[in-house]
C-alpha cells in the first residue's frame, strides 16, 4: 500500500509539474469561486449583522409589543402605563421603554447629513447600550447621546465632542445640540448607524407632525424585558400575556426574524453561496473529465505494464485535491488582501466560523467534482485503450 502510494503520488506530481500552466489556470479558476463565496458569506454575515446587531447584543430575554404588531418594532406602540403595568409582572426583573425614530445628523466637511436610527431609551433600564468609551447617560431628560462606533467612523465624533441632530418639526427643519457622553461597539438596527438618547430627549427631538407638537409624553414603540432569576422566558411570556390586554412578546431571536426583509435577505445570499458551490463543483469535474479523456492512452500503458487501479485512481485523487488546496489557498488570500481595503461602513464581515465552513465546502468540491473523471479513469481497459482490441 506504501508503495502505491508513492507511486501515485509520483505519477501526480509528474503530469502536474509537465502541464504547469494549464493547472495553474484550473488553479486560478477555483481561487475566483473561493474569492466569490467568501464574499458572498461575508455579505451575508455583514448585512445580518447590520440589521440585528443592536437587538442581538441585549442583555434580555423578551420583547413587548403591541398586540398584531407582529413582532416589528415600528408597528408597535406603547403607552407609559402600559410599561408601567409590565414591571409589576411575575416574573419581571426590568422593563425599560424603547422608542424609534429616523433623523439625521450634520458631519463636519460633508455636503449630505448622515441618515441615523434615533433610539430613545430610560436610563439605568434594559436596552441601554454599554459605553466602551466614556460613560451611559444617567438622567431621561439630558442633552446627551451615545454613539455606536458606525456613527463614531462616519461622523469623526468623540466623547465630549457636539453631535447636531437634524429633524422635521411641523414641516420645518430644526436641528439640536447634543453632547456625546459615550461610544458603544457597534449597535446597528436596520442597517443604519445608531445614536441613543434618554427617552425624554428622545420625544423633543424626534420627527414630529403639527399635530404632535407640544406634546411632552413619550410613547415607546416596545418594552425591552429582564426576567428574574429561576423564571424561564416562556413563563413570563404567558405571565404578560395573561395579565395584560392587547400586547404579544417575543423573544430576541424571533424579533431578529421578523426584521423587515432579514429573512428573505439571508436566503437569497444562502441560495448564491450554494449555487456558487454547485458552479465550482461543475467546473472542476469537467476540467478533470476533460484531462482524462486526454490521457486514455497513457493510463492504458500504465495500467499494460502492471500499474494497479488503486494507484490509478489514488493518483486523480491527489492532483484533484492538490489543485483544490492551492487554488482554495489563492482565493482566501485575495479575499483577505482585498478586506484590508474595505472602509467599516461597507457590511462586508468576515465571521472566523462561516469563513471556515466555506473554505471546508470548498475543499469538497474538488473531489466532488472530480468523481466522474476518478470513475472514468479506473475503468479504461489497457488493451481498448491502446487500440488492441475490438
Amino acid at each position: 500500500m506504501t508503495n502505491e502510494f508513492q507511486l501515485a503520488g509520483y505519477l501526480a506530481w509528474k503530469e502536474i509539474w509537465r502541464n504547469k500552466g494549464r493547472f495553474f489556470l484550473v488553479s486560478l479558476v477555483i481561487a475566483l469561486i473561493t474569492l466569490l463565496v467568501l464574499f458572498i458569506a461575508a455579505l451575508g454575515e455583514g448585512l445580518g449583522n447590520g440589521n440585528r446587531e443592536y437587538l442581538s447584543k441585549l442583555d434580555s430575554e423578551l420583547i413587548v409589543f403591541q398586540e398584531n404588531a407582529d413582532f416589528v418594532i415600528q408597528s408597535s406602540r406603547l403607552s407609559p402605563s402600559k410599561v408601567n403595568a409590565i414591571r409589576r409582572v411575575d416574573g419581571v426583573a426590568q422593563a425599560g421603554s424603547f422608542a424609534y425614530a429616523s433623523a439625521a445628523i450634520v458631519v463636519t466637511g460633508e455636503a449630505e447629513p448622515v441618515k441615523i436610527a434615533l433610539i430613545g431609551l430610560e436610563a439605568n433600564e434594559p436596552g441601554t447600550p454599554t459605553a466602551v468609551g466614556g460613560r451611559p447617560f444617567r438622567r431621561n431628560l439630558a442633552d446627551e447621546v451615545i454613539i455606536d462606533s458606525n456613527t463614531a467612523y462616519r461622523s469623526k465624533l468623540n466623547v465630549g465632542d457636539t453631535l447636531v441632530l437634524r429633524t422635521s418639526q411641523a414641516e420645518k427643519e430644526k436641528t439640536y445640540d447634543l453632547t456625546v457622553v459615550g461610544i458603544a461597539e457597534g449597535q446597528q438596527l436596520g442597517l443604519q448607524p445608531t445614536i441613543f438618547v434618554p427617552i425624554q430627549t428622545w420625544e423633543e427631538v424626534r420627527p414630529k407632525s403639527s399635530a404632535e407638537i407640544g406634546n411632552n409624553s413619550p410613547t415607546p414603540n416596545v418594552a425591552i424585558i429582564k426576567i428574574m432569576d429561576g423564571f424561564t422566558a416562556e413563563q413570563v411570556r404567558a405571565n404578560l400575556l395573561a395579565e395584560i390586554e392587547k400586547i404579544e412578546a417575543g423573544t430576541l431571536q424571533e424579533v431578529i426574524e421578523a426584521l423587515p426583509g432579514y429573512t428573505a435577505q439571508q436566503s437569497t445570499l444562502n441560495t448564491q453561496g450554494a449555487f456558487t458551490l454547485i458552479i465550482g463543483i461543475l467546473v472542476i469535474g469537467g476540467f478533470f473529465q476533460i484531462q482524462v479523456l486526454q490521457k486514455v492512452g497513457q493510463i492504458g500503458v500504465l495500467k499494460a505494464i502492471g500499474t494497479t487501479t488503486p494507484t490509478v485512481a489514488i493518483a486523480s485523487i491527489i492532483q484533484i485535491v492538490v489543485i483544490t488546496t492551492i487554488g482554495v489557498f489563492i482565493g482566501a488570500l485575495l479575499t483577505f488582501l482585498l478586506s484590508l481595503g474595505f472602509p467599516p461602513s461597507i457590511p462586508i464581515v468576515f465571521n472566523g466560523f462561516t469563513s471556515l465552513i466555506a473554505i471546508i465546502a470548498l475543499m469538497a468540491i474538488g473531489p466532488l467534482g472530480g468523481l466522474v473523471s476518478i470513475q472514468y479513469a479506473i475503468r479504461i481497459e489497457p488493451l481498448k485503450a491502446l487500440g488492441l482490441s475490438s
